[in-house]
């Protein structure tokens, strides 16, 4: 136990300096996943809840409106991380939100994350 605690970093926040990418470069597979949710998910503060919840799991991406009415973007981290995000993409929403559906397409394998945190786009 003793010698745990030696080999232990100084200070737990030093991890949180290095950034989410360095955090999630642990071997794990990384995935890739595009969505597009329908139902009534503009005007209901969907973009600020999908925002919050991803930062909350820890995956990055982006989320924005589209002309047609639906919510689309991008997930990215590891493989149980990104599935968590799906489920709450699929089922859960903003409070005022109705969830028709949630397609996802190109889901894939990645070798290294495309962005830095997770946004809302305009």
């Amino acid at each position: 136990l003793a010698a745990a605690a030696v080999t232990a970093p100084r200070s737990p926040l030093r991890l949180l300096g290095r950034g989410l990418a360095a955090a999630m470069s642990t071997g794990r597979p990384l995935k890739s996943v595009d969505y597009e949710v329908f139902g009534r998910v503009q005007g209901v503060c969907f973009r600020m809840y999908t925002e919050d919840e991803a930062r909350k799991i820890g995956v990055v991406g982006w989320v924005k409106n589209t002309s047609k009415g639906t919510v689309t973007g991008q997930v990215q981290g590891p493989e149980e991380k990104v599935n968590s995000m799906k489920s709450w993409l699929s089922k859960v929403g903003s409070p005022s939100s109705r969830i028709d559906r949630t397609n996802f397409s190109n889901e894939k394998t990645i070798s290294k994350l495309e962005y830095s945190s997770f946004n809302i786009r305009y």
